[in-house]
C-alpha cells in the first residue's frame, strides 16, 4: 500500500531515512520536524528532486493543536492519510532514578508516549473505516531498550518505550476490524544524532559487543518500518519487531 505518509521526528535519523525511503517508493511524504527546518527541508528536496512528493510541516508532537495543525496540513496538501510513523522522540537525559525529579519526567512522557497517542488518535480518524476511512497502517518507532532495560541511567528512557510497545499491541487490537494495522519496530544500537554527544568511541565500542558485531545504519531500520506498511505486512499487526543485531 502507499499512499500519504506522516513521519513524525524526520528531519534527521531513523525518521530522515524512513521519509527518504517512502517517497522512492510512491508515498506523499510528511516530514514532520520540531526546529530542524533547514534539515527538513533540505530532505524535501531531496525527495522531490528523486520524483517523490513531499511537504515538511513543524510541530511538536506533544502539543494537542501542533498535532491537530499537522495532520490538518496533511489532509490540505497532500490528501487522505494511509500510514503513519510515529517516530519522534528524547532521550531525555541520562540519570539514575535515585536523581530523578517530576519536571524532567513529565516532558519525556509528554513526548514519547503522549505524542504517540495524539497523532495516532489523528490517524485513526481519518483511515478507521469506524470514520469513513479506507485503512491504513501505523508503525511505531520504539526501542529494544524497552525490552532490556536501557543502559545505565537511562531507565526513564526505557520505560517510555516499553510504554509504547503496550500502547501498540493495544491499539492493534482497538482498531484490527477497522482496516488499520498496527505495529512497531524496536531499533538496537543505530548510527544517528542521538548518540552525537557522547562521541564516535563509544558507539564504536558499543557496536562492538552487538551480536552481530556492529552497530546499524538508520536505512536498515527504515526498510523494516517500510515492509511494516507495506501489503506484504498484511497479516502482521500487534507485535514489535526487532532490528537490534541480536541484542
Amino acid at each position: 500500500m502507499t499512499g500519504v505518509m506522516v513521519v513524525t521526528g524526520a528531519s534527521r535519523g531513523i525518521g530522515a531515512a524512513t521519509a527518504r525511503l517512502g517517497g522512492k517508493a510512491g508515498y506523499k511524504v510528511c516530514v514532520n520536524y520540531l526546529g530542524s527546518a533547514d534539515r527538513a527541508e533540505a530532505l524535501v528536496e531531496e525527495i522531490r528532486k528523486d520524483g517523490g512528493t513531499a511537504i515538511a510541516v513543524q510541530a511538536d508532537t506533544g502539543n494537542d493543536a501542533d498535532v491537530v495543525r499537522l495532520f490538518e496540513t496533511v489532509d490540505t496538501e497532500l490528501g487522505p492519510l494511509t500510514a503513519l510513523v510515529n517516530n519522534a522522540g528524547v532521550l531525555g537525559g541520562e540519570h539514575r532514578v535515585d536523581e530523578a525529579d517530576a519536571e524532567h519526567l513529565a516532558e519525556l512522557w509528554r513526548v514519547n508516549i503522549t505524542g504517540y497517542f495524539l497523532c495516532a488518535r489523528e490517524a485513526v480518524r481519518r483511515m478507521s473505516t469506524r470514520h469513513g476511512g479506507k485503512g491504513g497502517a501505523i508503525v511505531n518507532v520504539n526501542s529494544v531498550a524497552a525490552k532490556l532495560g536501557g543502559r545505565d541511567r537511562r531507565a526513564h528512557y526505557a520505560a517510555s518505550k516499553g510504554a509504547g510497545n503496550t500502547f501498540t499491541v493495544a491499539l492493534a487490537k482497538e482498531v484490527a476490524e477497522e482496516g488499520i494495522r498496527v505495529t512497531g519496530v524496536m531499533p538496537g544500537l543505530i548510527d544517528t544524532d542521538f548518540h552525537a554527544p557522547y562521541g564516535r568511541e563509544r558507539i564504536e565500542r558499543l557496536g562492538a559487543a552487538v551480536p552481530i558485531g556492529r552497530y546499524a545504519q538508520p536505512e536498515e531500520v527504515a526498510e523494516a518500518v517500510l515492509w511494516l506498511l507495506s501489503d506484504k505486512a498484511s497479516y502482521v499487526t500487534g507485535t514489535m519487531l526487532e532490528v537490534s543485531g541480536g541484542r
